[in-house]
């Protein structure tokens, strides 16, 4: 039955002293699961989402200013100093979400969202103020830790906070969002390198700062967003879990047909590095080896070709800096699209037939469009609307990568799972891939970066296998029952 009325408070009681003060019984995650769509929901959609799309704003703002830096009389940068600068953001992106990956399961996910944006903010004003290879790449350094800390926290509130038959979709269109910001970084390029508005030596440091303007703004809205229920729940706080979740509650429509079983818990204060790896790496290695390849196979694919996408179309297609943003437009609606549209089939037709068919199918198409890029048959707007349509495809699949890596380990680690395999495959392929392209366009043959892109279309399609064979069906699934609690006592 769908019942209308706000739920009764129920209880996340706790077993009798004598038998154990740190065990807790409690019905919150199903609670939380059984709820529909609410006010709650979308609120906590826009301000995750708008992290992305500022994030979108920052990664196209470097794609597209290359160029300008490239021509610019202070900074001078060749093609290498790009991918340099480029693999730099990277670096700091995989350290930063390591350490705060770590943290936010240690002191949680709603501390950590200010902590990693006021890094972000000070770090992208900073790159403002750059004034050569070395301040440039390491006030990048600093942006990526700070946006490497968001993809733990996000991604984790996120599956903690959205009811499982939403998940998926909600996962999907959140981190889609990146490439609203990509078309807003792309617009703003346009504008602020057009030396008949501005002058482009002002132009680029003008769209770094800008960006750091617009966090301010992100900085307000994460206070609309509560800590996660289900980690207060278990690190000792299970009262303040009950009372989040009765506000949650309150006023929402819920699904009375589904029942609400209880889980029980022995608190804790943290998890032994010793068992998490254990649990990554031992009791479930078969998962850790999918999300490895996920990982790594949409890292070497977006960022090789995402980070060089301006010097392809300066270099080879003769196209001017200030117009890069024009053909960014169409491949960032593309990007938007592809989760938008096809987001809800991961939760009907299933994570096993939607993640190998996106990885794979971008995967030919790039093979494909690499090819006809190398014998010279593709222009500028053809070789776009290439992209474009292998990224409607690739952008769910670089998506259900981190959905899939934090909806298959428990709670305790799961915000250390996206951090240590963002970080494991970002560092093998996203590191390498922006100076690994950066360097075969130098070489300014075709056939060398046909190459490149014949290896990120067999990564992609190995990753497509191994998901059809591993990967795990949790669409429509609780969290707890697609990996138990490391605390849920028999």
């Amino acid at each position: 039955m769908n019942d209308p009325r706000p739920l009764a408070p129920a209880a996340a009681k706790a077993v009798p002293a004598r038998e154990d003060a740190r065990l807790i019984e409690t019905d919150i995650p199903a609670r939380l699961d059984r709820l529909r769509w609410s006010g709650f929901h979308t609120r906590v959609v826009l301000a995750l989402g708008i992290t992305w799309i500022l994030d979108g704003l920052e990664v196209t703002l470097a794609g597209s200013l290359s160029g300008a830096l490239k021509d610019s009389a202070v900074m001078r940068f060749s093609n290498l100093d790009v991918g340099i600068a480029n693999s730099a953001y990277l670096v700091g992106a995989v350290l930063g979400a390591l350490g705060f990956g770590w943290l936010t399961d240690r002191i949680g996910r709603k501390k950590l969202f200010f902590i990693t944006l006021a890094l972000y903010l000070a770090a992208t004003a900073a790159t403002a103020l750059s004034w050569n290879l070395a301040s440039y790449a390491l006030f990048r350094f600093l942006t990526g830790a700070g946006i490497g800390g968001e993809y733990t926290a996000i991604n984790s509130t996120i599956q903690e906070l959205v009811p499982a038959r939403y998940r998926g979709f909600t996962d999907l269109v959140i981190n889609g969002s990146f490439w609203l910001g990509a078309a807003l970084g792309a617009v703003a390029a346009i504008v602020l390198l057009d030396p008949a508005v501005i002058d482009p030596e002002a132009g680029w440091r003008i769209a770094y700062f800008s960006g750091a303007v617009l966090g301010l703004v992100v900085f307000v809205m994460r206070f609309w967003i509560p800590e996660s229920p289900r980690w207060l729940m278990i690190h000792g706080q299970p009262e303040r879990a009950q009372q989040i979740v009765a506000e949650i509650e309150h006023g929402a429509r819920h699904d009375g047909s589904l029942p609400l079983p209880t889980i029980r818990l022995r608190m804790r204060s943290h998890t032994p590095l010793r068992e998490a790896a254990h649990t990554l790496f031992v009791t479930h290695r078969r998962r850790a080896w999918v999300g490895l390849t996920l990982m790594t196979a949409q890292a070497f694919f977006y960022n090789a070709i995402f980070f060089t996408y301006a010097l392809v179309l300066t270099d080879f297609y003769g196209i001017a800096a200030a117009n890069v943003g024009w053909y960014i437009l169409p491949f960032a609606a593309g990007n938007f699209l592809g989760p938008l549209l096809l987001g809800r089939l991961f939760d009907t037709l299933g994570r096993r037939v939607m993640i190998p068919l996106t990885y794979g199918t971008s995967g030919l198409l790039l093979a494909l469009s690499g090819y006809l890029f190398s014998i010279g048959v593709l222009s500028a707007q053809t070789q776009t609307i290439a992209w474009m349509v292998i990224f409607f495809f690739a952008s769910p699949a670089a998506s259900a990568a981190y959905l899939t890596v934090s909806e298959t380990f428990p709670l305790e680690i799961r915000a250390l799972a996206i951090a240590l395999f963002y970080a494991i495959g970002t560092g093998i392929g996203g590191v390498i891939g922006p100076a690994l392209f950066g360097a075969l366009i130098d070489t300014g043959s075709r056939a060398s970066v046909f190459a490149g892109y014949l290896l990120g279309a067999a990564l992609m399609l190995v990753a497509a296998l191994v998901s059809r064979r591993y990967g795990i069906a949790a669409e429509r699934r609780s969290l707890e029952s697609v990996a138990r609690p490391l605390a849920v006592v028999e």
